[in-house]
């Protein structure tokens, strides 16, 4: 099988952890006589670096053109202590998702025995969690009217939401529900925002098309809590753009890393694939990020936008084969780790790459 992929590793990290994510797309291709071609493309701080804007035509056009895309991060300090930057690195994440039409992030948050303690969550509260979160992109107050008023004093940003699109990620997460534990968690805020109460609106008037799904409706709040309290509970979690934001962040602490946790931004044509952490300036450039989140990135291509799940499967198993074996990066170490199974980006990457052969 045929196919062109679009690496776009950014900013920071992103660099670093795309690598390995494309080595391992060419053992794929190896392993299973597929042929994948590859091009880069500028985003983020490194675009504007190089072209003034933080996403260029020239990545628009490649993406399009694309089977899908391996995304790394997008991010700089230089822009964290300056809120009034006009040019930002992360307006180009937000303008690729646009362009692309990618309204649906999903972010599986699925443990790894073998990385239990690494959690700060009791081992026994975590054993057994896998959850799929749907978070929708295109809207909310990412996207809504935003401003300034009373000479500078009063900010605003416009939470908004039209029926089309959270049909269009309910429907989603109804159809993945139906193909896992068949339960669906709402997440919203309708006691409060009329925002939400649309949100719950839709959901409701889906239900009944969906009849084997059980469906549940929560607070953000109350999500939160439940998150760490009983992670098990949850299947599938479909909910708006800020709280899938913050809740998926949280959920990373389940799986004990968020360099474990990968994602999936799709629409109805090319998907993007990425690690959710960010570019991580503080470890840049040591060698010592953990490259596994691209890697499982990596399998959520295979499977979603190419129906490789052999291959996916393939991907995940290296990964689990390299954690029984006791390798580990630093965000995953503990005091029991050895110090020769204490691994860097790129040695990590040779032992998926080594598991992937066997």
């Amino acid at each position: 099988m045929k196919k062109h992929i679009v690496v776009i590793a950014g900013d920071g990290i992103g660099q670093e952890v795309t690598a390995v994510g494309k080595q391992v797309l060419e053992a794929i291709a190896n392993k299973y006589k597929h042929e994948f071609t590859f091009d880069t493309a500028l985003i983020g701080h490194e675009a504007i670096e190089a072209t003034g804007n933080p996403i260029p035509d020239e990545t628009i056009t490649k993406s399009k053109a694309s089977d899908a895309i391996l995304f790394g991060a997008v991010g700089h300090p230089k822009y964290d202590n300056d809120p009034s930057a006009k040019v930002r690195p992360e307006q180009g994440l937000l303008g690729i998702r646009k362009a692309l039409g990618l309204y649906a992030n999903l972010r599986p948050i699925k443990l790894f025995d073998e990385l239990l303690s690494a959690s700060s969550i009791k081992p026994e509260i975590l054993k057994g969690a896998d959850i799929l979160f749907f978070r929708e992109l295109t809207g909310d107050v990412y996207f809504g009217e935003r401003g300034r008023k009373d000479e500078g004093n009063t900010a605003y940003d416009t939470m908004i939401y039209s029926r089309y699109e959270v049909a269009r990620i309910v429907t989603k997460a109804f159809d993945a529900a139906m193909t896992r534990r068949k339960k669906l968690c709402s997440v919203d805020k309708a006691n409060v925002l009329e925002s939400s109460r649309l949100w719950r609106e839709v959901v409701q008037e889906m239900a009944p098309r969906y009849p084997e799904v059980e469906v549940e409706h929560q607070f953000v709040d109350a999500a939160a809590m439940l998150l760490i309290k009983d992670p098990k509970r949850f299947d599938v979690v479909v909910t708006g753009n800020l709280f899938g934001d913050i809740l998926t962040d949280e959920a990373s602490q389940i799986a004990g890393s968020m360099g474990m946790l990968a994602s999936a931004s799709v629409g109805d044509t090319t998907g993007l694939y990425e690690p959710i952490h960010g570019s991580a300036h503080d470890i840049t450039g040591k060698g010592v990020a953990n490259p596994l989140a691209s890697v499982l990135s990596v399998a959520l291509m295979l499977d979603i936008s190419f129906g490789m799940k052999t291959e996916a499967e393939a991907v995940v198993h290296a990964v689990d084969a390299v954690l029984k074996a006791g390798f580990r990066t630093r965000d995953i170490a503990d005091s029991t780790t050895p110090a020769d199974k204490l691994l860097g980006t790129k040695a990590m990457g040779d032992q998926i790459l080594y598991y992937l052969a066997a």
